[in-house]
């Protein structure tokens, strides 16, 4: 407690209240302390733990941010991961369904193969076979020619080209089919033919000069030469010339002449234009039965437009006269050749056709083998 104000303080009063002072440690009894093993050893301990601690709560922090960067990376990762698949996802359904549609091309494309080797086994056939129908083609269109217009040089041609497919050909079996085509075309190459081109020209020159040709009725009479006077005018009088020149006058009055021809049919005006455009016609239609080797149409043409020209035409002017003689060594040309059959080679070449169908081997088997190997 602390002393009372109002009481004096004595010597020996303040001795029994103060407390004796404690001793003051001695400085050699710490050193001696710090200087004993274990303290030493104590106090690095205290060092090295508290070391350790502030290694590991730095190493703790480090970890923590290390682990936080991690799981937010992991985070981001998953996500992408999650888009991807969802990705992933949506192009396998489309792939899907691209592989579905290719699925059902390939079976139309197997579908088609199939159908194509069907057909190719039906339309194919070997070279001979082909060959063949070349030439049995060839020689038809020949004999039509001949039988049906008469065309030499067309027959010609399509037999020639018939031959020329035969020389390509490697096969010795058909040496007999271009024995026969030869001995054909011989026979073709020595008909007589005729000058086709030149006597189309002449008829033609022949209906350009149709109209320029006098008819019979426009004929008019030849006047008479003047006969030589017994007298000159200047020894006649007056009255004399003057019944000469009356008696001249009523001499041309009337004119009398003999005509050998039957009479000339008389034409009006418009017949005369259709008379001469049906003479054109006539030797139009001459010059197309001479195109077409029809001899008995052309004979008949030429001669009724001779008929023609001499019963309706001048036949005294030279312009008539040359188309008459024009017509008239026409129609003497010889148009009726007998043409030559081809009978004899069709036949070998069909016997022949026949005869290699049977030899070669039937399609179905082979088709049957390249269907089955499409739809592998």
């Amino acid at each position: 407690m602390p002393p009372d104000p109002q009481t004096p303080e004595t010597p020996d009063a303040v001795a029994a209240v103060t407390p004796p002072a404690a001793p003051a440690p001695a400085p050699n009894a710490a050193l001696a302390a710090w200087r004993r093993p274990s303290a030493a050893i104590a106090a690095v301990a205290l060092l090295l733990l508290g070391w350790q601690w502030v290694e590991t709560r730095s190493r703790l922090s480090d970890v923590r941010e290390e682990l936080a960067k991690r799981l937010s990376e992991s985070d981001a990762v998953a996500a992408a991961a999650r888009t991807l698949a969802k990705q992933t996802q949506e192009d396998v359904q489309a792939l899907q369904a691209k592989v579905g549609v290719l699925d059902a091309k390939l079976a139309e494309t197997q579908g088609q193969q199939l159908a194509l080797d069907a057909m190719y086994q039906e339309l194919s056939r070997s070279r001979d076979e082909r060959l063949l129908a070349e030439i049995e083609q060839a020689v038809t269109i020949a004999a039509q020619q001949l039988q049906l217009a008469g065309n030499v040089e067309a027959a010609l041609i399509a037999l020639q080209g018939a031959d020329a497919r035969l020389a390509r050909a490697p096969n010795p079996r058909l040496l007999g089919l271009r024995k026969l085509l030869a001995r054909d075309i011989e026979r073709l190459k020595a008909l007589p033919a005729a000058d086709v081109p030149g006597i189309a020209l002449k008829l033609e020159s022949v209906a350009v000069a149709v109209d320029a040709m006098p008819l019979a009725a426009e004929q008019r009479p030849h006047a008479e030469l003047p006969t030589k006077a017994s007298h000159s005018p200047a020894d006649l009088s007056f009255w004399q010339a003057l019944a000469r020149d009356v008696w001249n006058d009523t001499k041309q009055l009337v004119r009398i002449e003999r005509i050998d021809a039957p009479e000339p049919g008389l034409l009006s005006p418009s017949q005369n234009f259709f008379l001469r455009e049906n003479l054109k016609l006539r030797l139009v239609n001459a010059r197309l039965a001479l195109l077409s080797h029809d001899a008995r149409s052309f004979k008949e043409d030429v001669n009724q437009s001779r008929l023609w020209l001499e019963r309706y035409f001048d036949t005294s002017s030279r312009p008539v006269q040359a188309a008459l003689a024009t017509l008239k060594g026409l129609a003497a040309v010889d148009m009726a050749t007998d043409m030559p059959s081809l009978a004899e080679t069709l036949n070998t070449l069909r016997n022949f056709k026949v005869a290699q169908e049977k030899d070669s081997p039937p399609p179905g088997p082979r088709a049957a083998g390249k269907g089955a190997g499409g739809a592998k």
